[in-house]
């Protein structure tokens, strides 16, 4: 399934949902573009909510990483939501899940950054 990113800002805050897959070639490519795309516009508060994601390999995963490392740089903050229990768990075997800040849903997540 082909990857579907779309954006919108809430209060300053900007949620990128993932609809599909995150896989080598042009969706982790694109994923990757959107996020410093973003940045380059100075959006500081950043959420990918994961939430109609379908799948994510090995690459998909680099790619997140990627745009971790890319946020952290640029000074702005990110964080993941909506993710099923497939994803979590893929994250907490990875290690990937002390990495991430991840909330349950968007509203936690928009929520996190007024802590």
């Amino acid at each position: 399934m082909a990857l579907k990113i779309t954006s919108r800002d809430v209060d300053g805050i900007t949620i990128v949902a993932l609809q599909g897959d995150v896989v080598l070639g042009e969706e982790s490519s694109s994923l990757r573009e959107k996020m410093q795309g973003l940045l380059a516009e100075d959006k500081k508060k950043l959420i990918i909510d994961m939430s109609e994601m379908a799948f994510i390999d090995s690459s998909g995963l680099g790619a997140l990483v990627g745009v971790h490392h890319s946020v952290n740089a640029s000074g702005a903050s990110l964080r993941l939501c909506g993710l099923g229990t497939k994803f979590k768990d893929l994250l907490r075997i990875t290690g990937l899940l002390n990495v991430f800040n991840v909330s349950s849903n968007e509203a936690e997540a928009i929520q996190s950054f007024a802590q």
